[in-house]
């Protein structure tokens, strides 16, 4: 039987989301408190990686078992889990359901505050500097007009293609915060992060509209900025078809 997890977390404390060798991460505490409650392994797979630090109000992983689950199991990975890490809800799905190919979107916002704020200090991006946000909101409606990414993706990735259907990606505010919002069918590794870089440098007027156009047309990553940190980063929702988990 084929079950979806869908969880929450704050990455701070966490080297990302997958399993990595000698490194602590979300699927591998998940995974310890799967073996704590059912006495067995359980192989976890992720709908949505994020890098060390990046945060998540909503991802999935799957995960196959032999025997039923009681919803019980869901209070019970709560307690077992670290207060940074909360289980959400739990699907039976078909067995052939898989979080990461059947899911249609990824939304993530990259958070900014202009302001000395220590209650935003864990969880967006202090950037004390004037913006020019115009410009940078004209930026973002340009990021619709292209597919490839190749310029924001970082290189140590094993992708075979760096096209990407771009659905919304605009700059808005919540609260205190300039918040960069992105929805695609996919992401390349960092991307969200290096196009709220780039974008930053153009607010700045360190670089002009046809300065940024031309760092997306050059497929070049060593042009364009990463220099964000992971904490102001979060993926907030991961969407499937309508009527999945019925």
């Amino acid at each position: 039987m084929r079950y979806f997890l869908e969880v929450s977390y704050k990455g701070t404390n966490y080297s990302g989301f997958q399993s990595q060798k000698n490194a602590n991460t979300i699927q591998a505490e998940i995974e310890r408190a799967f073996i704590t409650l059912l006495k067995k392994e359980i192989n976890l797979t992720s709908s949505s990686r994020t890098d060390t630090g990046v945060h998540a109000h909503q991802n999935f992983f799957h995960f196959d078992v032999d025997i039923g689950l009681s919803p019980q199991l869901l209070y019970n990975l709560n307690a077992i889990l670290p207060g940074d890490i909360a289980a959400k809800q739990m699907f039976k799905v078909n067995e052939n359901s898989h979080c990461r190919f059947d899911a249609i979107s990824r939304e993530y916002k990259y958070y900014i505050y202009q302001k000395k704020n220590p209650f935003l200090a864990d969880r967006a991006f202090y950037f004390p500097y004037t913006l020019d946000r115009d410009l940078m909101q004209k930026a973002a409606a340009i990021i619709k007009e292209y597919s490839d990414f190749t310029s924001f993706s970082k290189r140590n990735t094993q992708v075979r293609s760096f096209v990407c259907d771009i659905k919304e990606s605009k700059w808005t505010f919540e609260e205190e915060t300039l918040v960069f919002q992105v929805k695609a069918n996919r992401f390349l590794r960092g991307m969200v992060r290096a196009l709220t870089a780039t974008m930053l440098k153009l607010g700045r007027r360190k670089i002009d509209i046809d300065n940024f156009k031309a760092i997306i047309e050059s497929k070049d990553c060593t042009l364009a900025n990463f220099a964000v940190p992971p904490h102001g980063l979060f993926l907030v929702k991961v969407a499937y078809p309508g009527n999945y988990f019925k």
